[in-house]
């Protein structure tokens, strides 16, 4: 679902390519649907949606991995969270593209526990 309410339907070729995204850059710190940097804060909707800005929509996880901040918004984290920003930091972002960022929040988003 995006910002606006409207319904994405993902093809299995997006799936896959986000899944091996998902398992290469973010499952060592998001074993389970939980999150290693906050240990209060989780995958789930109810927890993303409560994130400022919104983190339940892809637009917001694509947001978060250009631009990753603490869970009110307050302070920009990327210098201890992967991101596109802060692929001088994280060798493994240097290389993700905008397309790639999107597919693997894509996958986030199909992990996040309802």
């Amino acid at each position: 679902v995006d910002d606006k309410g409207k319904t994405t339907t993902l093809t299995k070729e997006q799936v896959v390519r986000g899944k091996r995204l998902f398992i290469a850059s973010c499952a060592s710190c998001h074993v389970g649907g939980g999150t290693r940097t906050n240990q209060n804060v989780g995958l789930a909707i109810e927890e993303l949606s409560g994130a400022t800005p919104n983190r339940a929509t892809i637009e917001g996880l694509v947001d978060y991995l250009n631009n990753p901040t603490t869970y009110d918004g307050l302070k920009d984290i990327s210098e201890v969270h992967p991101s596109i920003k802060g692929g001088d930091i994280w060798p493994k972002m240097r290389t993700m593209k905008q397309q790639d960022a999107d597919s693997d929040a894509l996958r986030v988003a199909g992990r996040v526990k309802p």
